[in-house]
Formats: C-alpha cells, sequence, structure tokens
C-alpha cells in the first residue's frame, strides 16, 4: 500500500508517516518509480507507535516496542526492553500521581479555609442592624 493509504488506515497523516520515517522509526521501500509502498507489517508497527502514544509515551518511548516486532516477536511488548520502558512508564505515572494527590490536598485545605472564611464573614454581617441574609456584601451574597 502506499503511503495515504496507509495513514488513512492508520488514522493519521502522511506527514506524520515521513516523519517516523525521518526517525526510523517507520523505514519505507520504494518501488521503482520511488514511491514509498507499506505492508500489514508497517500497519502493525505503526498502531504499536499510535497506542503507545495515546498511552502519554512519547515518541522515543516507542522505539523499543517498534524494535520487538521488526524482530519478529508477534507484540511490541514481548521484549525485554519493552518490558523495561513499561517499568519506567509506571513508575513516572506513580511520582505524577504522588504529586497530584498532594496538589489535591492542598487546593482541598484552600477550599475549606475560603469556605470558613466565608462563613465567618456573613455571621459577622448578621449583626443587628447589619444587612439581611440574601443582601450583598462586598459583592458576595449572604
Amino acid at each position: 500500500m502506499r503511503i495515504g493509504e496507509l495513514a488513512a488506515r492508520a488514522g493519521t497523516t502522511t506527514r506524520t508517516l515521513r516523519y517516523y520515517e525521518s526517525r526510523d522509526l517507520l523505514p519505507a521501500r520504494r518501488n521503482s518509480n520511488g514511491y514509498r509502498t507499506y505492508d500489514e507489517d508497517d500497519l502493525k508497527l505503526l498502531r504499536q507507535i499510535r497506542t503507545l502514544q495515546d498511552f502519554g509515551f512519547d515518541l522515543e518511548e516507542t522505539r523499543p516496542f517498534v524494535e520487538c516486532l521488526r524482530a519478529g516477536h508477534p507484540e511490541g511488548d514481548s521484549c525485554p526492553a519493552s518490558l523495561a520502558v513499561y517499568r519506567r512508564k509506571l513508575a513516572e505515572l506513580d511520582a505524577l500521581i504522588g504529586e497530584l494527590r498532594a496538589v489535591r490536598e492542598t487546593v482541598a485545605g484552600q477550599l475549606v479555609r475560603a469556605e470558613l472564611a466565608r462563613d465567618e464573614l456573613a455571621a459577622d454581617a448578621l449583626v443587628p442592624g447589619g444587612p439581611e441574609p440574601g443582601c450583598e456584601l462586598g459583592g458576595q451574597e449572604l
């Protein structure tokens, strides 16, 4: 198949395929008139790259999976180098999850403090002769 057909079948662009070729991830064979030609194995390589990128892997992290497929393995993640990439990615994700949990706790604490401050402001405003509930005080409704 030619580059346009491969791009269409994989849901990507010919520009992307040329970029992958320039990075030696998806080498193209050329026919006698110079057109790039691809086969089902190339489609499998491309789908592996795209799936991993959808999962957050950067392009270079896909290389061991591609090399595993090129070596004739049935799956790109059946080689030790691919498994090592999975392990590194999991460690990165675990660290990121930890950071996000800490940020979430900080934001939740800020929300609690802000709500308490708002409630105290509202209680202070309910002194005799003060504004009625439902009135605005400083741009905020009580």
